[in-house]
């Protein structure tokens, strides 16, 4: 059976969706835990972008150990030169270099002709080539590229030494008969392709972005460009889960197999979902609440006598068969380490401490501390910033039939302490003024979420927000048993992401 390479770009391509902003630490437990998931590459960046790309990208090539390491680059010599300055720590460094190839890329984003394209192209793997052992090529919007200049630039870039060839459907265009042949015509014009692996990256602005890169293991590809729950620009990358899954239940059609440890799929869903706010869908196939669900009493009657009857495969195979961690208020320090471990959080120092001082508290009003709730609690602590504001206290006055008042007081290591009070419709709208007018930044509230990790009165409350400063969009999250707190906390943590300068420098207007 051929072996298909899982390339995974959630740490670049996905963590560029509107409101993402990962902090060097989510990015390296990601890393982390796709390595527990055994992908085969593990794309941690884009690092001429910014300090922060290139600080991760270097943490993560120095610690993650396994998957290859891939930092993006431009086809330029700067962009090169600092993507292998980030990677050249790892075990197995790749640059992934690009440029755009269709007309359209050409004329009106890069402004300039075939030539000098083909030209940079070719430059730009041999630059690579020469610093790095491996090197793969991405001709951008190769699905809308005429396919004889596509050809030519390939063979120049096979020629200049690329390992992996990567066939990017940029903006979800194709479809996955027509990328199929697509595929097959590239190979027949440019049979060095044979000795090179064949990639695909497909985007799902159509809803194909699945279908179409398995259409691409079909007539060769032996490597598929992914995210965790198909995050990325625009409606996202082909979804990893789903990507998995198909090779792994449909080997018998597509003759393929992986390295992927499919038990691993659920917990890293979850911990990109809590890191990210991007809450998974519940009819998200393999990893959405409802995928082993059955309401139909037909199907029920059908699982209940052979599971096989409704079901081509099973929640252990994807690893939601439960967790045995359940933790109370006299567990110590180093089991929650261990418990938090087996979830896919590593933490270690203060980061730990604030964890246990948080799981103490809700220990203490709580029976059992659930595995949903150790991971609110890390991803919570995880994507803490140190050094500026902390939300200290509020206190709230709300009756039917009048505006709420909330006074709440801010701390901030390097400005001390301030306190200010507003008035807004309901209690969390009136916090978030006096937030606003503690921290003296004025956001605009563009989404606001609710969520109870566990079911019971004693549940955790988790709030998810997204919050408008001079135009650009930040998230937050906060939890706690009263959900104004948790709406505080998460307001703060957005006001956070903006003041450190956490938002990604803006990367080129379109990538692979």
């Amino acid at each position: 059976m051929g072996y298909v390479q899982i390339f995974d770009t959630t740490l670049r391509d996905g963590e560029q969706s509107p409101g993402i902003n990962l902090s060097v630490e989510e990015k390296v437990d990601v890393a982390r835990q796709l390595a527990r998931l055994k992908v085969d590459v593990i794309e941690a960046g884009f690092p001429i972008t910014s300090e922060g790309d290139f600080e991760s990208v270097s943490r993560i090539a120095a610690e993650v150990k396994g998957p290859t390491i891939a930092g993006l680059a431009r086809v330029y010599t700067e962009d090169i030169e600092r993507a292998w300055e980030a990677v050249k720590w790892a075990e197995r460094p790749r640059i992934h270099t690009f440029v755009g190839t269709s007309d359209l890329h050409i004329e009106h984003q890069m402004r300039s002709n075939r030539d000098e394209v083909l030209k940079w192209a070719r430059q730009g793997v041999e630059l690579s080539k020469s610093l790095s052992p491996e090197v793969e090529f991405s001709p951008m919007d190769a699905t809308r590229t005429d396919i004889g200049y596509l050809a030519e630039v390939v063979a120049a870039a096979v020629e200049a030494g690329a390992d992996v060839i990567n066939v990017a459907d940029t903006v979800g265009y194709t479809t996955p008969v027509e990328f199929a042949r697509f595929l097959t015509e590239l190979q027949e014009r440019v049979p060095e392709l044979r000795e090179r692996i064949l990639s695909v990256h497909c985007h799902d602005d159509l809803g194909m972005a699945v279908a179409n890169s398995l259409a691409g293991v079909e007539v060769g590809a032996r490597q598929i460009e992914v995210a965790v729950n198909g995050i990325g620009e625009r409606a996202g990358n082909a979804s990893l889960e789903e990507v998995v899954m198909a090779l792994k239940t449909r080997g018998d059609f597509y003759g393929t197999e992986v390295g992927v440890d499919t038990r691993q799929l659920a917990n890293t869903s979850r911990l990109v979902s809590n890191l990210t706010g991007y809450e998974v869908p519940p009819n998200k196939a393999v990893v959405g609440r409802n995928a082993f669900l059955h309401e139909s009493g037909i199907h029920q009657d059908g699982v209940l006598k052979d599971r096989r009857t409704f079901e081509i495969m099973t929640k252990e195979d994807i690893g939601v068969e439960g967790s045995n961690i359940f933790l109370g208020k006299h567990s110590g320090r180093h089991a929650l380490k261990e418990a938090l471990g087996e979830l896919g959080y590593t933490l270690e120092g203060d980061v730990l401490k604030r964890a246990f001082r948080r799981f103490k508290e809700i220990a203490d009003t709580k029976k059992t501390v659930t595995a949903a709730d150790l991971e609110a609690i890390a991803a919570d602590e995880v994507g803490s910033f140190e050094g500026r504001f902390v939300f200290e206290s509020f206190r709230v006055v709300a009756a039917t039939g009048r505006q709420s008042r909330a006074a709440v007081t801010i701390s901030h290591a390097d400005h001390g302490s301030f306190e200010a009070e507003a008035e807004g419709e309901g209690p969390v709208d009136a916090v978030f003024k006096a937030i606003d007018a503690a921290t003296n930044i004025k956001g605009r509230l563009t989404d606001f979420r609710i969520d109870a990790v566990t079911g019971g009165k004693d549940a955790l409350g988790e709030v998810r927000v997204q919050v408008e400063f001079e135009g650009n969009e930040y998230s937050g999250r906060g939890l706690s048993q009263d959900v104004v707190d948790a709406a505080a906390r998460a307001y703060v943590r957005a006001v956070n992401v903006y003041t450190s300068g956490a938002l990604k420098t803006p990367k080129t207007p379109v990538t692979p």
